[in-house]
């Protein structure tokens, strides 16, 4: 719950806690580890084309990232309210 709530709150420039190392770790390296982790059995679950999804992600930002960077540019919640609105409604058409 933890870094859930750390992933939503500060995006992909973040840090999670790594329970392994028992310590913060940037968010981006570890969603790189686990992707490690589990590319032995990408292929074989036919799930190539989402771990590609993960991977340009990381590079165009997650709606969270792009919530931060409108609430830092605009200092309003409304704007950015309206902001997550307008983005919410281009995605379903």
């Amino acid at each position: 719950m933890e870094n859930k709530w750390r992933a939503v709150r500060y995006g992909l420039d973040g840090k999670l806690i790594d329970f392994g190392k028992e310590e913060e770790v940037p968010e981006r390296d570890l969603i790189l580890e686990y992707l490690e982790l589990v590319d032995d059995v990408v292929d074989s679950l036919d799930s190539r084309e989402e771990i590609n999804y993960i991977h340009r992600m990381l590079d165009t930002k997650t709606g969270a990232d792009r919530q931060l960077r409108k609430f830092e540019e605009t200092g309003d919640l409304k704007a950015t309210a309206d902001y997550m609105a307008e983005e919410t409604y281009a995605g379903l058409f």
